[in-house]
């Protein structure tokens, strides 16, 4: 009994001295508690929609206060050209189309007759699942109290969902620019665990008393991790086109650019990584805090809808927000968070500051 006692504190004692397991083991799950518990306990999502009034009857304003006071949304009234023009810059979530001839169906109705239900439109975004499947539900959710308020019988108003793009895509060729987000961006910090392996070998040492230039190596590692990355970029749209149904619409030109300057920059990020994590296990962990923030707070999963404000703030300076804007806009058509040069500004800014970063910490040896 005293030998078990010794052994387990002794066991304790070398688990306590170990920051790394103590991090992952304790500290790691209480973050991820309070990440996510901040993003659903965040009072819900507050959506931006664009309201066009194609009756203008006191039943479509009856309407649309209905919406305001029960509805997590903000209406923005104006034509339908307005509206979608709005959408396509990324100033509204989504449209509501009231159509013209609602207040002849409601006044039928009650003259017992029985019309044709008229639909309410309600266009989204389709590269923002979460986002329009939100929008869509909401709308759905309110009609059908419209209708019970209106008739308490037969529904007078049916929702028919539409599509900001007008191209005819699958669900998944919506779902494929996060995937390659998400992919280039691991890719790119990955890269610090061979690294710092390459460090604690000597292999770093011994190449750089050779006489190849620093450039070299340096350059030799970013143009493998360019050809990973095309290889990824080609079997994820490949199997996606071949199997999936998936369909690309964008020009190959924009979003071959942002491919290679999201795999650029998050490659930088690695090398950063590598220029401060003195052994593999740090780099681990490490590499692991960096991605996870990333996939989360970065809107390529979850909608930045969903964030308390301050996250939201966290989220628009992650690189990972951007690259994920610029493929869903350059390959299906998404409506964007930010414009395309604000974007590729972003990303090149994050380029150029973890370069110089890398440059002034990385180390040989």
């Amino acid at each position: 009994m005293r030998a078990l006692r010794a052994l387990s504190l002794a066991n304790l004692k070398s688990f306590v001295r170990d920051r790394a397991a103590l991090f992952w083991t304790l500290a790691f799950p209480i973050v991820f508690v309070i990440l996510f518990g901040t993003i659903f306990a965040g009072g819900g999502a507050q959506y931006q929609l664009a309201w066009v009034d194609q009756d203008g009857s006191a039943t479509a304003a009856a309407l649309r206060a209905a919406f305001e006071a029960n509805a997590p949304v903000e209406l923005k009234d104006g034509t339908f050209e307005e509206s979608k023009s709005r959408m396509l810059r990324g100033d509204v979530d989504g449209i509501l189309v009231i159509p013209k001839g609602l207040s002849a169906v409601i006044d039928a109705a009650h003259a017992g007759q029985h019309p044709d239900p008229i639909e309410v439109t309600v266009v989204t975004d389709p590269s923002r699942s979460n986002t329009s499947l939100a929008i869509q539900q909401i709308a759905t959710g309110l009609v059908m109290a419209a209708n019970l308020q209106l008739s308490g019988a037969s529904p007078l108003l049916t929702v028919r969902p539409d599509a900001l793009q007008t191209q005819q895509l699958n669900g998944v060729s919506f779902f494929v620019p996060s995937i390659l987000a998400m992919a280039l961006m691991q890719l790119g910090v990955f890269a610090s665990i061979p690294l710092v392996q390459q460090r604690e070998k000597l292999i770093l040492k011994r190449l750089n008393a050779t006489p190849l230039p620093r450039w070299a190596l340096v350059g030799s590692n970013v143009a493998v991790r360019l050809v990973i990355a095309a290889v990824q970029t080609a079997l994820i749209l490949g199997i996606g086109i071949a199997l999936l149904g998936v369909k690309v619409v964008g020009d190959p030109l924009p979003i071959a650019g942002f491919v290679i300057l999201g795999a650029l920059t998050f490659t930088s990020i690695g090398y950063v990584i590598a220029s401060f994590a003195r052994t593999e296990e740090a780099a681990n962990g490490i590499t692991s805090v960096v991605q996870f923030p990333l996939m989360f707070l970065s809107g390529i999963f979850f909608p930045l809808e969903v964030l308390p404000d301050w996250l939201r703030s966290v989220a628009t300076l992650m690189p990972l927000t951007y690259l994920g804007d610029a493929l869903r806009q350059t390959m299906v058509g998404g409506a964007p968070f930010m414009p395309l040069p604000v974007d590729a500004a972003v990303l090149g800014g994050w380029l150029v500051v973890t370069l110089g970063i890398s440059a002034r910490f990385f180390r040989w040896q």
